[in-house]
């Protein structure tokens, strides 16, 4: 008769679990997956702006990640392109996965340290969202449309949806300033290793980051007002995802300008993150 695994064996098999997981994120081909996955993010952030600047001329089109996607998918050889971003994005989700739990030694600061690993456990829940994403994209050949306001409306339904939904507003429009401080400050680059970087990369590398963090803030700002609306409203419309927000700043004075302003600042954020693929700390 076979026993039962005590306690001991349970909490052995957990920690070699835990090393085996820990392990495999910081191998080098999920490395160099995972640097992959921040410069597929680049160029979903580069099509997002392009996209934010021909909203702004009059274009029609959806200016967020399923518009950027969708953009792809139509291309030559586009479904194939999404299915080597949705590898790289797989990549990130494991290496943030474990950064959440064992990462950021390099930080001395037992609270920042916590914070970093928090904000990395939120970065592995986008860039599943974004794998999802792709990948339900490279399967139909085409993006999906209205998902923010699915998602709202989904949020709405729930018991005391309307709280709950101002509640994530609030927090989405604290995110979208936090990210504003962050690039004011240029708190990017504590995560980064500039060491081998030249003084034009550095320059290239602040100046992209500060820009296309500004830009992203006040676009992720705007949608948690958005939300605070439809929460007010009950209407899940007012708050469509990026797409929405990009639309709202267009309608405001001088709101082209402005839209034009905040799509080349995204774009920013796009060349940023080609550089934040070489030099982030993948470890």
């Amino acid at each position: 008769m076979v026993g039962t695994p005590d306690a001991a064996d349970v909490s052995r098999a957990g920690r070699k679990a835990g090393r085996g997981a820990r392990d495999a994120a910081r191998s080098k081909p999920v490395r160099i997956a995972a640097r992959g996955g921040i410069a597929a993010n680049g160029v979903l952030h580069l099509l997002i702006g392009w996209l934010a600047i021909q909203l702004a001329l009059g274009s029609g089109g959806q200016a967020d990640q399923n518009g950027a996607l969708g953009a792809i998918a139509a291309e030559p050889l586009g479904r194939v392109f999404l299915w080597v971003l949705v590898l790289g994005f797989a990549a990130v989700v494991l290496w943030r996965t474990v950064s959440s739990i064992w990462g950021f030694g390099y930080v001395g600061d037992r609270k920042k340290q916590l914070t970093k690993r928090v904000v990395s456990a939120g970065q592995a829940v986008v860039y599943a969202v974004l794998a999802v994403t792709a990948a339900t994209t490279a399967v139909r050949g085409q993006s999906s449309s209205g998902g923010g306001g699915q998602a709202t409306a989904g949020l709405l339904g729930l018991p005391g949806g309307q709280i709950i939904t101002a509640l994530v507003g609030l927090g989405v429009l604290i995110g979208g300033g936090v990210m504003i401080w962050n690039g004011w400050q240029k708190k990017f680059t504590e995560d980064q290793d500039l060491g081998g970087a030249d003084r034009r990369a550095r320059r290239v590398n602040a100046r992209t980051g500060q820009i296309g963090y500004i830009a992203k803030g006040i676009a992720i700002g705007v949608l948690g007002i958005l939300l605070g609306l439809a929460a007010l409203t009950f209407d899940p419309q007012q708050a469509n995802g990026l797409d929405s927000a990009l639309k709202t700043l267009r309608e405001q004075p001088f709101g082209v300008f402005l839209l034009i302003a905040v799509g080349v600042g995204i774009a920013c954020y796009g060349v940023f993150c080609f550089l934040d693929a070489r030099y982030h700390r993948v470890t």
